[in-house]
């Protein structure tokens, strides 16, 4: 599993200079002759109050300072910090600011991509990462939104058949690959990092295409299909 200065030392074989700040991750880095900014979280960070503002403020200096550089979120996250304290001063509020600072930054023209390195849990990785135009993982990455053991806690479902409902639906298993399935990912980056970061930047697309990827690698049979029909009987 790569760490952020071995990733990032791959993706950019011109130069960084990404720093970490606490485990906070900000810079940029160069990759044909043009810069690209990088966002992320290094260590398994749990993103409380104080890691989303700083992330934010990431963003917004990013929007003002570079206008239309494309953004890069590396990712890794062990998921929203529960602590007692973020949970009083309204952690919801906190992430639901970083997530509308990225609104931001793609309405003023920045092209949004994300890279998991490490993990990705919950509502972190909802909040860096999916988010993004197009939301990729390298391998060895991890992601879930809750581990089995604690799902079977909350659903009071045995986990014997938990582990059995995951081998048939990519909706309740962890794992890159469910996530691929799910259209959550865009794909697994292999070959030179460097090269795949040059072709997401092409590619990303310019709408959000995951229902319809879900539905064609069949991850999501439905949710494309109900949106279709939600969206015809409003109208």
């Amino acid at each position: 599993m790569l760490d952020w200065a071995g990733l990032c030392a791959q993706l950019f074989p011109e130069g960084h200079d990404v720093t970490l700040t606490g485990e906070v991750l900000c810079g940029s880095g160069t990759l044909d002759g043009a810069r690209v900014a990088v966002i992320g979280t290094a260590g398994h960070a749990a993103i409380g109050a104080d890691v989303a503002l700083q992330l934010a403020a990431a963003v917004l200096d990013v929007i003002r300072i570079h206008p239309g550089r494309p953004i890069l979120m590396l990712v890794d996250t062990q998921g929203q910090r529960l602590s007692r304290r973020d949970e009083m001063v309204g952690n919801n509020a906190y992430l639901a600011h970083l997530a509308t600072c990225f609104a931001l930054a793609r309405n003023n023209g920045h092209r949004l991509l994300s890279v998991v390195y490490s993990e990705a849990v919950s509502g972190g990785f909802l909040a860096l990462g999916m988010l993004a135009d197009a939301t990729y993982a390298v391998p060895g990455a991890q992601i879930r939104v809750m581990a089995l053991p604690a799902m079977a806690r909350i659903t009071k479902l045995p986990l014997e058949q938990l582990e059995e409902l995951c081998r048939s639906s990519a909706i309740l298993g962890p794992g890159v690959d469910n996530f691929v399935a799910l259209g959550a990912l865009e794909g697994i980056w292999t070959g030179p990092l460097d090269g795949c970061l040059r072709d997401a930047l092409v590619s990303a697309p310019q709408t959000d295409q995951r229902r319809a990827l879900g539905a064609k690698r069949g991850g999501r049979t439905a949710a494309a299909r109900i949106a279709s029909l939600a969206r015809t009987c409003d109208s």
